[in-house]
């Protein structure tokens, strides 16, 4: 499978990233290590996760998804220098473990590289905004984990244009590394943020850009689309807000595009984020084999300028 070059940071990635948020969730241990092999046999190559995943389960900490990803790389010592592992720093692990300051990094990187169960890791995020921490404090300490070589490029999640306009300058002024990879939400229902000056701003300077929330939480896969259909699912309180007017316009333009192509609604989301200028590649997650099959399938998915246009109508705000 032909791989994109991520921003200028030397990385190569497959056009869709596996969200490993679900591991240790909503996929125990056993169908994790299923996904993985099915994920990384069709050819795909980067795993997402995060020191906080999968905190917010009942009975979890944090940790759990990159100590699953490490089990996996563990059982298969020769997929280490296949795969592309990225993970963040920042959110809150409680006991006041959080932010971006030079002292937490050092810590919090140590830590995911144990549970991860590796001496690198391949993409490292600050995965929120601290405003509390200067960027070139937090830069600072990212050009010793490079220089240490902990990590082997930088990225942020959850800037807006005016923040990561501000982190580049002061690397600039302070001779330090800047980011290199966003990582936005950003799927045919929540295009706001991005679109426009912030997506501008990585085109200019070459970054690379993964999506995350690239199916809405499960509601462009087409499968929640009244009340009812979200009895029994643990993503009702997050599928809510995008059944509206503007949602159901959108789902009815992947329903036409999905009868004109035969993919699934899933599918057609994915290949329209995979197919706008910028973007290098969405993440997104899956439960099953089954699920992962159709994921897969999106990134040999080319839309038609009709259908793009279609769904980028649709999608208008």
């Amino acid at each position: 499978m032909e791989k994109r070059a991520l921003g200028r940071t030397g990385l190569e990635i497959a056009p869709l990233v596996f969200g490993g948020n679900v591991f240790g969730w909503t996929a125990d241990e056993k169908t994790s290590f299923e996904l993985l092999d099915g994920f990384t046999d069709a050819g795909f190559n980067a795993i997402d996760t995060a020191d906080v995943y999968s905190s917010w389960a009942p009975g979890n900490s944090g940790g759990e998804s990159e100590t699953i990803i490490g089990k996996w790389l563990k059982s298969k010592p020769s997929m280490r220098d296949k795969v592309v592992i990225i993970t963040k720093v920042g959110s809150d692990m409680g006991d006041g473990k959080k932010g971006l300051s030079p002292r937490w990094i050092a810590t919090a990187v140590d830590d995911s590289l144990r549970r991860l169960q590796t001496d690198q890791i391949d993409l490292y995020l600050s995965h929120w905004p601290d405003p509390e921490t200067p960027y070139e404090e937090t830069l600072g300490a990212y050009d010793t984990l490079l220089k240490q070589g902990k990590i082997r490029a930088i990225g942020a999640s959850n800037l807006d244009e005016d923040q990561l306009a501000a982190s580049i300058e002061t690397a600039k002024k302070a001779g330090v590394p800047r980011y290199g990879v966003l990582q936005p939400e950003y799927n045919l229902h929540d295009r706001k943020s991005f679109d426009g000056p912030l997506a501008a701003l990585c085109r200019q300077e070459e970054m690379g850009v993964i999506t995350y929330f690239s199916l809405a939480s499960g509601f462009l896969s087409g499968k929640y689309r009244t009340q009812k259909d979200l009895e029994g699912s643990n993503r009702g309180d997050a599928v809510k807000k995008y059944m509206n007017e503007r949602g159901t316009k959108i789902l009815d333009a992947l329903d036409t595009v999905a009868n004109e192509t035969g993919a699934k609604p899933a599918e057609i989301a994915l290949a329209w984020i995979m197919a706008r200028n910028g973007v290098t590649a969405p993440i997104a997650s899956a439960t099953s084999l089954a699920q992962l099959e159709s994921l897969t399938k999106s990134a040999s998915l080319k839309l038609s300028d009709e259908a793009m246009a279609l769904l980028t109508k649709a999608s208008d705000y």
